[in-house]
This record gives C-alpha cells, sequence and structure tokens, in this order.
C-alpha cells in the first residue's frame, strides 16, 4: 500500500491534468479569439467547461494503461496525461450537450452552458430567440469540445502506433454514447421505459463510456492484448452501471449543495431511469400513476419529498443499493483473479469505492 501512495498522488494528477486541459484550451484560444469577442465567449466557456469534476474517466484511463504496461516512463508521463485528458473533453462535451436535452439550469452550481448564453442575449438586448441562441451555442460548444477530444488524443506524444490503437477505442465510445443520448432522448420521449430499456439507456450512454472505455483507451495506448482487455471489461462494465446507477440514486435523493443540482433533479425532468422504473413496477396502480404523471412537472421542495416517500416505500431504492453492491463485488471480483498489474489492481479497487460510494 506505501508503494501505491508513493507512485500515486491523485491530487497531484488532477492539478496537472486541469493545467493540461487549460493549456490545451489557451492554444486553441491563441488564434480563435483573434476572431472576435464572440470566439473569445465561446472559448471561455470551453474554459469552464473543462474546469472542475471528479476526473474520474482520466483515472481509469491511466490506471488501465498502468495495468498492463507498468508504471509509465518519466519520459512518457506528460504525453499520458494529456491523453487522459481526452477523456475528459468528451465528458465535457457530453454534458454540455445532456444539460441543453435535459433543459438543464446548472452544472456544478453554475448556470448551464445554453442558460448562460440566453442570460447574455437577453442582458445585451438582441433579436430573436434568446432560447435559441443559447441552444445554438451550446450545440457548437459542444461540438468543439468533441472535436477538441480527438485532437488532443492524436497529439499527446506516444508511439503513434499505440495512439492508432486507443483512438479504435475512442471512436467506438463516441458513437456509443451518442447513440445511447438518443435512447435516453427516446425514452424520455414515449414517456415510459421498463428496466430494461432504462439499462440499456444507462449502459450505452453513461456506463460504458465512464469505465470500460477509459480503461480500454489507457491500455491499448500501453500495448494491451486482447486477454488483458477482456479483463479490463469484465471489471470496467459492472463497475461502469454500478457508478451510473449510483448517480441515478442521487438524480433523486442526492444533497443539492453535494451535487450543484436542485433537490430532486431528475424528477424534475422527467428521466426514466431504473431507479424509476423499478418504483413505477413495484408501487400500486394509484401512487405509480402519481409518480409517472409528475415526472417532467415543476415541482416544490415538498412535491420532490413525496415523490421521493413513494420510490423509497417501493422497496426501489434498496433493491437498487443491492444491485450496486452486487455489480461492484462482481466487479472488484474479475478484477481480484486478472493477471493485471498488482499496483494498478489496488488503484483500481479504490476507484471502483470512489465511483459507487460517492455523495456527487
Amino acid at each position: 500500500m506505501s508503494a501505491l501512495h508513493a507512485r500515486w498522488d491523485a491530487a497531484a494528477f488532477r492539478s496537472d491534468l486541469e493545467s493540461t486541459l487549460i493549456g490545451f484550451v489557451d492554444e486553441q484560444a491563441s488564434w480563435l479569439t483573434e476572431l472576435g469577442p464572440d470566439a473569445d465567449r465561446l472559448v471561455g466557456h470551453a474554459r469552464t467547461s473543462v474546469t472542475g469534476g471528479k476526473r474520474l474517466r482520466a483515472a481509469f484511463g491511466w490506471w488501465g494503461h498502468h495495468a498492463v504496461a507498468g508504471a509509465p516512463a518519466d519520459e512518457d508521463r506528460e504525453a499520458l496525461v494529456r491523453a487522459c485528458g481526452a477523456l475528459e473533453l468528451l465528458h465535457a462535451s457530453a454534458l454540455v450537450h445532456d444539460d441543453l436535452m435535459d433543459a438543464s439550469d446548472t452544472r456544478r452550481g453554475h448556470p448551464s452552458t445554453h442558460r448562460a448564453f440566453e442570460q447574455q442575449h437577453r442582458a445585451d438586448g438582441w433579436t430573436g430567440s434568446a432560447q435559441e441562441y443559447g441552444s445554438a451555442a451550446a450545440i457548437l460548444l459542444g461540438d468543439l469540445l468533441l472535436s477538441w477530444s480527438d485532437e488532443l488524443l492524436r497529439t499527446c506524444g506516444l508511439p503513434a502506433e499505440r495512439v492508432l490503437d486507443a483512438l479504435r477505442f475512442f471512436d467506438l465510445t463516441r458513437s456509443e454514447v451518442v447513440t445511447g443520448q438518443f435512447l435516453d432522448v427516446s425514452a424520455q420521449a414515449r414517456g415510459r421505459a421498463d428496466v430494461d430499456t432504462a439499462m440499456t439507456v444507462l449502459r450505452y450512454k453513461s456506463a460504458k463510456y465512464s469505465v470500460e472505455r477509459p480503461l480500454h483507451v489507457g491500455a491499448a495506448l500501453g500495448g494491451a492484448d486482447a486477454d488483458q482487455v477482456r479483463a479490463l471489461t469484465r471489471f470496467g462494465l459492472p463497475l461502469g452501471e454500478a457508478f451510473q446507477l449510483r448517480d441515478d440514486v442521487l438524480g433523486v435523493f442526492g444533497d443539492p449543495g453535494a451535487t450543484g443540482k436542485p433537490a430532486g433533479d431528475d424528477l424534475v425532468e422527467g428521466k426514466r431511469t431504473v431507479l424509476v422504473a423499478l418504483a413505477l413496477d413495484a408501487l400500486p396502480a394509484a401512487p405509480a400513476r402519481v409518480l409517472d404523471e409528475a415526472l417532467g412537472t415543476p415541482l416544490d421542495g415538498a412535491a420532490v419529498d413525496r415523490l421521493r416517500e413513494l420510490i423509497r416505500s417501493s422497496g426501489a431504492l434498496d433493491q437498487l443499493e443491492s444491485v450496486i453492491e452486487h455489480l461492484t463485488g462482481t466487479a472488484l471480483a474479475a478484477l481480484e483473479e486478472s493477471d493485471l498489474d498488482p499496483e494498478a489492481r489496488v488503484a483500481l479497487a479504490r476507484l471502483a469505492d470512489e465511483a459507487t460510494q460517492r455523495t456527487v
């Protein structure tokens, strides 16, 4: 355990990663801001979008590399941090688009991108629709961040053949995220989603790109073979599902002071999550109808509390906690049985705990 502490400083990693991301945005700003104040504002919001966060995807990328290649050589460390930064740019892109599609007002305690640009439109007294302007800005910023994620990985500085291998996983990741988002939008539009549908949305919208694919990208950069990739999948896929199920719990029961989101935000947004699907399945007809009809409507604190109690009383929360525990145990058992680097296994077990027991 002491060796792990000596070789891995999570706070230092996050600091290096943030410096790398801000430095990359600044490189882009060096020519984009020559296009005038509008471009400067867009870049400013890009900078905000890549600031802060848990950085779990980057950490899984780092330890996916370490799991197959051991600790990176000093001369490769900066390049690997840049490659991990690409995963965070992808995440930032997904959040900007997700907030727009969910009509979220806030992100990490600040106005979401589309809301910030709406406010600017109104404050400056511009013509046309402030809402459409904000939507357009969020779409374009998300696209820009997505493009930058590819650029940062391609130019990270690791050997070209390893980067090409990693890009294959990265391409797959982006296709899965976009398709998963559309599955989610479609489920919300239909106004219903059974547990199986909700799990499919969860897996492709978030679970795979949060844990499994970052592990694959990092491992490919380390020269992983097919057996090592499969070992990382056996750990990463169930853990990613547990990670997102924890997010679903926090979306209903999380503390706004910790999450930076309003109380019961998923209920207000009408998200058809696994938690909601389980509750609707378990509740008697009348209370199930109350929950179903309340989803996606304006809710005050008292209404959120009533819906929370319905979900609790259905047994869905306890059931989901059991599923999270089971998936996490499955992931950790697969990790323990693997032939991956021992130091990486210790670190990945810690990350598993951080991912599934978090409060934000």
